[in-house]
């Protein structure tokens, strides 16, 4: 028999989430036997898969040894990344990041020891604010993402109930996103809200924008207004009001306009005298703007944040 005390960073999740994550290598279908033949107990009484755990509960484990395991490590991986970030803004509970373009927000199959994350985790680890063998399921982590090549602001959290908090609130539309890009030409309208639907072919890693729907498609929303003009381009500030992949270089390409230097969306011979490798995007502003309850993020509310040394404004003069 074993235990384990629900910590904060635990709390206000699913039992089943919760094992999964503390016990890897155990398979659901034997972690479901588990808990219906009461091998898998908490605070001493028979659960649920969806029992929620809260803070000081303990789990009563009847369960293989080998489950208890880890991995015996003399160092992390996220320790191979750098530790330097650059902080747009910290407190106890989050951090908000400036992405470089050309760094990924997460490790993928191709380059895994380098990411955003990873920097994040070196970082707090160093600070002493992250011990791995201290938390039973929880890493600090990023509430959302930003493409490899696209620059600007990321939010991390640096405790569980900051990401769930953040995570509903970006799925709720209480975060606003701002994006300044550059695009090749000058769009007739100054200032429009464009509304079409796009389809994702995974295979392909991108998308396609049509003005019907169909089964197979999402609405978009986007937001723009020229700021400027200069040399066949022009400066537009985006707002995204649905958070489609790729949603800004298809959306805008669509209309005729696509993003300087971006080699998917627009075309070699528009791009082959930029001195850009990558597409003039950035996430540069963000905006708390709870309707609702933001809980111990609510300081928050009514704030905001921006860049302004943006990489591809540098380049282009623009």
């Amino acid at each position: 028999m074993r235990t384990i005390e629900i910590k904060k960073n635990d709390a206000e999740q699913r039992l089943d989430k919760f094992l999964a994550k503390r016990f890897k290598t155990m398979p659901k279908p034997l972690m479901y036997k588990y808990i219906r033949t009461k091998y898998i107990k908490v605070n001493g009484k028979k659960c649920d898969i969806s029992t929620r755990l809260c803070e000081g509960d303990i789990i009563t484990l009847y369960i293989k040894d080998e489950f208890f395991e880890e991995p015996q490590y003399d160092t992390f991986d996220f320790l191979k990344a750098p530790a330097k970030l650059d902080i747009v803004y910290e407190d106890e509970n989050i951090i908000l990041l400036n992405k470089p373009c050309e760094l990924l927000c997460h490790p993928d199959d191709n380059y895994y020891y380098d990411s955003l994350l990873a920097r994040l985790q070196h970082y707090l680890y160093d600070k002493k604010e992250y011990d791995p063998k201290a938390e039973n399921s929880f890493a600090p982590a990023l509430a959302n993402r930003i493409d490899r090549n696209t620059q600007g602001i990321v939010i991390a959290c640096k405790n569980a109930e900051s990401l769930r908090i953040l995570n509903q609130k970006i799925k709720d539309r209480e975060i606003k996103k701002f994006y300044l890009c550059a695009v090749h030409g000058v769009p007739k309208k100054k200032s429009a809200l464009l509304t079409a639907y796009l389809e994702k072919n995974e295979k392909q890693n991108r998308v396609y924008i049509s003005s019907k729907p169909t089964e197979k498609t999402k609405t978009i929303k986007t937001r723009y207004e020229v700021l400027s003009e200069k040399k066949g381009m022009s400066l537009v500030k985006v707002e995204l009001l649905t958070g489609r992949t790729h949603q800004i270089r298809a959306h805008m390409a669509y209309i005729g306009h696509p993003l300087v230097g971006d080699g998917k969306y627009g075309t070699n011979k528009q791009n082959e005298s930029v001195p850009l490798k990558y597409q003039a995007l950035c996430s540069y502003r963000l905006e708390f703007a709870f309707t609702s309850g933001g809980g111990i993020l609510e300081y928050l509310n009514g704030k905001s944040f921006e860049i302004n040394d943006i990489r591809f404004r540098n380049v282009l003069h623009i």
